[in-house]
């Protein structure tokens, strides 16, 4: 009988499973002080990957535990799952990563179920942990007075976050940090003797730099706080950098960077306090950026149908070029699109299925230096049909048939992958003032050169392949022809061995698959003369195979090149 079926062990089992993850995460994290200390650069990159991976090796290993400690019968029994819930509530009902324990059940069940199961029955479609939670802690902090005094209050600061490695130069450092907050800040603000700073207390890490983050607030008024600490090798450690600007400090946690390592046992007071200093952005990025990116999809999820029930929103095709790899669509009010791949590719693309997988994949894992958009994947989402305008569905019912399917009155998407939206470069240009087409081809030019130093060529560098987001930044979202920068032959075009060679309808020289020579680049990138000739202005120097091959040759030798999240001060 159901009342005899062992319940309460596969809870415990799928909470064990769960604990091990989260120490084997932690173990990872906290190795960050030492690598930043120890100017480990490849370490944090390895370290980094690792534990984007750890996530599903440790819910196949949790499954297949399961699947050898209890008979076949009983665990793929769906109606089983209704009462292993409810005995899993009642294990992380006092435990403080509650809502990280309610989604790895979820990831538990999706491995042993077929989407077609899931329900809120069996599992947590919505969190039972607002109406459950019992205790609510403030965020670790640390603050700071400044009494008339910015300088000694940065000192103090300094001095508590003290490394294994010394401060280079802590009254240099000290005196800098004054200059840039006092530059930052309206005078009064500077002197009102109610000036607090309020730091939280663990450091976070993210590939070169330290950051303190936090807050300055007076009794009206609050500015968000990060603090960039940096240490080049042989040297001690510096102040990079000091930043109270909210768009600016959005951008550190940007969707386009790497997640950062932060030891924190209770993650929700960390999220809860950055997003009182950065109200605009969203519980799912916040997650995601502090490397619960696993949590950070459930809450996408959450929202998108919170979303969907609440509003007459309906799915429409993204605007843009259409792609000749992927069709992308759109829900107007909600600031993401839903990418599947086509059935039938351009015959221009030398790609299959698995291939363009495997790309949208490698993404996740590799240092995205603010260029390129985080993306999270999915399989087997349902919407009402009534949710798609008319023509949308039948441009996916046309490019994708495998993928996008009718059920009666339900659209089943059997995979996509969801980004966050942003204007298309080519169609931003189309409407940009003289200043803009020039600050955006300089921050294009830089988008490439920032992906190239991270050991990634794009590939395909068109215009409607990148993006200009919300604050001007451009970002690359089209990775179906991504590789590593390393493995890219990039060559000049030799000169014509006859005067007929320059007329002929192919090229004089041999052409190998991974071949690239790059004064092919402004005839291709730019239709527009103008545009052309601004670019070679101010990135002439990617029309150059050299340029290339000297950072192929520096990334061989091991050399991480730096690429901030933020302005540097002059």
């Amino acid at each position: 009988m159901t009342q005899q079926w062992p319940t309460a062990e596969i809870a415990r089992q799928i909470l064990a499973g769960f604990d091990d993850y989260r120490e084997r995460f932690r173990q990872i994290t906290l190795g960050a002080r030492a690598r930043f200390e120890q100017a480990q650069w490849q370490a944090i990159q390895q370290a980094s990957a690792e534990r984007i991976n750890l996530y599903e090796d440790k819910v196949a290993e949790t499954r297949e535990r399961l699947c050898q400690a209890f008979p076949a019968e009983i665990l793929r029994d769906v109606q089983l799952w209704p009462l292993v819930k409810s005995a899993y509530i009642g294990l992380i009902d006092l435990r403080y990563d509650d809502e990280l324990a309610e989604t790895w059940f979820n990831s538990i069940f999706c491995s042993l179920f077929s989407h077609d199961c899931i329900s809120d029955g069996c599992m947590f479609v919505h969190t039972t942990r607002p109406s459950l939670r019992r205790h609510a802690h403030a965020a670790q902090t640390c603050s700071y007075v400044p009494e008339s005094d910015l300088r000694g209050m940065l000192e103090r600061i300094l001095e508590d976050y003290r490394f294994g490695v010394p401060y280079e130069d802590l009254p240099d450092d000290v005196a800098c940090l004054e200059s840039q907050l006092r530059s930052h800040l309206p005078d009064w603000v500077c002197k009102d003797p109610e000036l607090t700073v309020e730091l939280f207390c663990p450091v976070l890490y993210r590939n070169k730099g330290a950051y303190l983050v936090g807050r300055l607030f007076t009794r009206d008024e609050q500015w968000p706080l990060a603090i960039a600490l940096v240490h080049p090798e042989g040297q001690g450690i510096r102040a990079d950098a000091l930043i109270t600007d909210e768009a600016e400090v959005s951008i550190i946690f940007s969707f386009t960077r790497s997640y950062f390592m932060v030891d924190v046992a209770i993650p929700a007071e960390l999220i809860s306090f950055l997003r009182h200093i950065l109200p605009g952005k969203h519980i799912a990025e916040l997650y995601t950026s502090i490397g619960f990116y696993k949590q950070g999809k459930s809450e996408f999820y959450r929202a998108l149908i919170n979303h969907l029930a609440s509003s007459d929103d309906r799915f429409v095709m993204a605007p843009g070029v259409r792609g000749m790899v992927m069709s992308v669509f759109t829900l107007p009010g909600f600031n993401t699109v839903f990418k599947i791949i086509k059935d039938r590719f351009s015959p221009s693309k030398n790609v299959d299925r698995n291939t363009v997988i495997a790309k949208y994949r490698m993404v996740k894992s590799v240092d995205r230096v603010g260029r390129m958009a985080d993306t999270q994947e999915f399989a087997d989402f349902r919407f009402p049909r009534e949710k798609f305008a008319p023509e949308c569905l039948a441009e996916l019912l046309e490019d994708a048939p495998s993928t996008v399917e009718l059920e009666g009155d339900t659209v089943l998407v059997r995979h996509c992958w969801t980004e966050r939206r942003m204007t298309p470069l080519n169609l931003y240009l189309e409407h940009a003032s003289k200043a803009q087409v020039r600050d955006v081809l300089e921050d294009y030019g830089l988008a490439i050169k920032q992906l190239a130093a991270a050991n990634i060529f794009p590939g395909d560098m068109l215009l409607k392949n990148f993006g200009v987001t919300r604050h001007g930044r451009v970002v690359f979202y089209d990775y179906d022809e991504i590789s590593y920068l390393t493995e890219i032959n990039f060559r000049r075009i030799p000169p014509p061995r006859y005067p007929e060679d320059e007329m002929a309808s192919e090229p004089w020289y041999s052409v190998a698959p991974n071949d690239v020579f790059p004064e092919e680049f402004p005839h291709f990138l730019f239709v527009d003369p103008a545009q052309r000739r601004l670019f070679q202005e101010l990135h002439g120097d990617l029309y150059r195979a050299e340029y290339w091959q000297g950072l192929q040759a520096a990334i061989r030798t091991g050399k991480v090149i730096d690429v901030f999240p933020y302005r540097r001060p002059a």
